[in-house]
């Protein structure tokens, strides 16, 4: 038996009809009669043939192929967004394409080959970082639709988490529990995601008037949790309410403080983002907000689907607070 997947060459030969009847029963609106369908037909499906997709994709221009970037998969957000967009696509009938860059400013060079591979377009759940990289990305004329980015042009659009609303209520929540020194501990100052929630946070408590306040600004992961929580360790006025950028930041911060005996709620409060789910964990039980990656995904999607009427666009979906007993 040959090693080699069946060609139209031998769905011809099966069913005894030339190769050009077997491109007619295979493309789309051809004319051809029942008999000659069900004959090539049949003998397709004894050898296992599957038609190339190719020609008519050359034709169109269209593959119903759309390419999703992700970033670095040490973060459970990334990969939750990958199961929604992956989910999400599978609802619309379009097939995936799977595309993994460590930060934004890999997105020119990924987006050079996905042009050439013919896809209809990108969904990243990485943003665009400035206006400059929106102008590189538009050359390529591929429509783009991000999560939690600032930046939109002719061909990118933005569903973002109401990132900044999410920090005034982690403010309120934290200080109606009794919270009075405040401590932001943030991502990369920036992200919009990061900054916007910064900014929300720092704004409420700041009103606050009976208050203290830091932030810090860092990376998105669990160390820099762990570093920031040591050197809020040794301060003074130890805070006593925290809102963290991501789950990853406050489980670091947590098992940093749980060296020191302190515990959540009893020695502080502490609110994280994304609700991962180990987030649920009784080791955490950490109040978080969830960004509603589903919901974001649809919306990505309908957006790119919907391209040339809704670009440049930007929609926001809202946060849902998940409380546990950390907060």
């Amino acid at each position: 038996m040959s090693e080699r997947p069946p060609t139209s060459h031998d769905v011809a030969r099966e069913a005894g009809v030339s190769q050009s009847a077997v491109s007619r029963v295979f493309a789309e609106g051809a004319s051809v009669s029942p008999a000659m369908r069900a004959r090539v037909e049949a003998a397709a499906a004894r050898l296992g043939y599957r038609p190339s997709r190719l020609p008519a994709i050359m034709r169109s221009g269209k593959s119903d192929i759309v390419a999703v970037v992700i970033g670095g998969l040490y973060n459970p957000f990334h990969t939750m967004t990958l199961e929604s967009f992956t989910q999400a696509l599978a609802a619309a009938s379009k097939q995936t394409l799977v595309v993994r860059v460590d930060n934004d400013r890999d997105l020119d060079e990924a987006l050079g080959g996905l042009v050439s591979l013919k896809v209809d377009g990108v969904l990243s759940a990485l943003s665009v970082s400035s206006a400059l990289a929106a102008q590189e990305l538009d050359r390529y004329r591929l429509p783009i639709v991000t999560l939690n980015s600032s930046v939109q042009s002719r061909w990118i659009c933005a569903v973002n988490s109401d990132n900044a609303e999410a920090g005034r209520q982690a403010a309120q929540l934290l200080h109606a529990s009794g919270s009075r020194h405040f401590a932001g501990i943030l991502g990369p100052a920036d992200t919009l995601s990061h900054s916007a929630r910064a900014l929300g946070f720092a704004s409420t408590v700041q009103g606050f008037g009976d208050a203290s306040l830091q932030v810090s600004h860092g990376g998105y992961d669990y160390e820099w949790g762990r570093q920031e929580g040591a050197r809020l360790l040794d301060l003074a006025e130890r805070p006593d309410g925290i809102f963290c950028g991501n789950d990853l930041i406050a489980f670091g911060l947590v098992d940093r403080w749980a060296e020191a005996g302190l515990y959540a709620p009893r020695d502080f409060r502490i609110i994280g983002y994304d609700n991962m789910p180990s987030a649920a964990w009784s080791r955490f039980a950490l109040t978080s907000y969830d960004q509603n990656t589903d919901l974001m995904a649809r919306s990505a999607i309908e957006l790119l689907l919907r391209f040339d009427e809704c670009a440049p666009c930007t929609r926001v979906i809202e946060p849902r607070l998940v409380r546990r007993t950390s907060c």
